[in-house]
């Protein structure tokens, strides 16, 4: 326990120290770039469902892991991408019995120190009127923005996704033959 303390506490301290080496001059932006490059939210595993093949191309949904490494929750407020007319944060909530799916409001809290998974059937980043149907192996463009005032630009991989079929894009089941 207390080596791991003493480990946390050089971890913390070592930049502070070695960023004071040097002038005064250079100490100060130094410190300030350092700062500035930590990411607030890091994004992890984002991948944007194909349309290819669906009976609507003109919608689809991305999905990814957020983590907050900070000690303030941040929201994921709204996203956009040049490639859809409409992006919409959504969720999957029981309407009447049923599951619907529906904008977030208010956005997708990442709570302080933890995680939160944009994931199918539950919240996602929904892309609507895309203007081309989308194939694994494209990529989508996107921006997110947060509570925080920070922004992420993304470009997003494109995979095939076949299960929870009914949520994003409704077809007929095949027949068994």
């Amino acid at each position: 326990m207390k080596l791991t303390l003493l480990t946390a506490a050089l971890a913390v301290a070592l930049p502070v120290l070695l960023s004071s080496c040097g002038s005064s001059d250079s100490a100060g932006p130094a410190t300030t770039q350092a700062a500035a490059s930590t990411p607030s939210i890091l994004i992890e595993d984002a991948w944007v469902r194909a349309t290819v093949g669906a009976k609507d191309t003109t919608m689809t949904a991305a999905f990814m892991s957020l983590t907050n490494p900070g000690d303030a929750d941040i929201r994921l407020t709204s996203a956009t991408s040049p490639l859809a007319g409409m992006v919409q944060l959504h969720e999957m909530a029981m309407k009447d019995g049923t599951m619907v799916m529906r904008e977030k409001p208010g956005g997708v809290n990442v709570p302080a120190a933890s995680h939160t998974h944009l994931s199918p059937g539950g919240d996602h980043v929904m892309l609507m009127g895309l203007e081309q149907p989308l194939k694994p192996g494209d990529e989508v463009p996107l921006t997110l923005e947060f509570s925080d005032g920070t922004s992420r630009d993304l470009t997003v991989p494109v995979k095939v996704f076949t299960e929870e079929e009914e949520h994003y894009h409704p077809s007929e089941t095949p027949a068994a033959k």
